[in-house]
């Protein structure tokens, strides 16, 4: 049964004019109804009827990055290597790509309202940038919009997000966050630390639990006990590097050593110790994560693991353009380099 604007509104309890108005773009609508149409639409599998439903498998010159926070170092600089690689000639008549940056802020309503947009824009392709949200109804929800998106024609890369085993179309370029979480702790254990406090990002991110699971595995494998009280969980973000680093040190006074879950998050934890009169080494050692510009300049400069994130950007890009073939079997993995600087340091007696 072909469903029609008509059933649209009724399930988004708004009119067929503003279903109309939301899928064309060419009227002011309230965020909250916009949602609630595009989630109507998807609900329903909602195909435009006449003339238009003849494009629905073309695509158009739009091309899509989704990011967690452009404000983010980490993101920022994968977007613009990606924006990069698709903003040259390639387009349909000889034009070029236009890339759109789609700030989520981490909202896995506002990832799946994206997607439902860039479907309906015939997209002609979607980079998905970043670790993935552990909820299985979400993932879901989101491998059945990229496997609606391939079949249309759009072409989906994954840069620095693991495999969409439901969404086998999707190509990956996927982090090796457990080897640089496990290299990283590693290096510290082999300097002489035994009492390792732990910053984890957000619980329900991939990027955290595995660079967490990296951590203990290098812990296991040398005979330390994963003391609970040792890991926090908080954002990417400096402060809660500062707030988990002032709670690690009231949980045990006698951590030689701290490892962050990003290096925005280390300067913040650096910053804790400095005002709780802790100097960096001597006294505790800093790590972080990811290698972002500021890292070398930090005082003292961080050690860290770096990522190619502008290599592994521009290449999602090519990719995403048909430059350049998918990796064997759609996945690859792209591993990091540790970077040992003067943020660590054998612990204090």
């Amino acid at each position: 049964m072909t469903v029609t604007l008509a059933d649209v509104a009724a399930r988004a309890q708004v009119s067929p004019a503003t279903v109309s108005r939301v899928l064309n773009g060419n009227y002011p609508v309230a965020s909250s109804t916009r949602e609630r149409v595009l989630r109507a639409v998807d609900e329903l599998d909602y195909v435009l009827n006449g003339p238009a439903s003849s494009l629905a498998a073309a695509t158009s010159d739009l091309v899509g990055i989704l990011v967690n926070d452009i404000a983010d170092p980490f993101f920022g600089i994968m977007a613009a290597a990606i924006q990069s690689e698709i903003g040259g000639p390639g387009g349909r008549a000889g034009g070029e790509r236009l890339g759109v940056v789609c700030n989520t802020g981490g909202s896995p309503e506002r990832e799946l309202t994206y997607l439902t947009l860039l479907q309906r824009q015939r997209a002609a392709a979607v980079v998905l940038t970043g670790g993935a949200i552990e909820d299985a109804a979400h993932a879901t929800a989101v491998a059945a919009k990229l496997r609606r998106l391939t079949e249309a024609g759009t072409r989906v890369v994954l840069c620095g997000r693991p495999p969409a085993p439901e969404a086998p179309e999707a190509i990956a370029l996927t982090f090796d966050n457990r080897g640089g979480g496990k290299q990283l702790t590693e290096h510290l254990i082999g300097l002489g630390h035994r009492r390792l406090g732990y910053i984890a990002g957000p619980e329900e991110r991939t990027t955290t639990r595995h660079r967490l699971e990296g951590h203990r595995a290098a812990l296991g494998a040398h005979g330390i006990e994963d003391d609970p009280r040792r890991t926090v969980h908080g954002r990417y973000d400096r402060r809660s590097g500062y707030e988990a680093t002032l709670e690690l040190l009231r949980r045990d006074p006698s951590l030689t050593a701290v490892v962050a879950a990003n290096d925005t998050v280390a300067l913040g934890a650096c910053a804790a110790l400095r005002d709780s009169g802790l100097r960096i080494p001597a006294d505790v050692s800093v790590a972080g994560f990811d290698d972002l510009p500021f890292s070398i300049d930090a005082v003292p400069a961080l050690t860290t693991v770096r990522l190619p994130l502008s290599e592994a950007g521009a290449r999602a890009g090519r990719i995403a353009m048909g430059r350049e073939e998918p990796p064997p079997g759609g996945i690859a993995t792209v591993r990091g380099e540790l970077m040992v600087r003067g943020s660590t340091g054998v612990p204090r007696d």
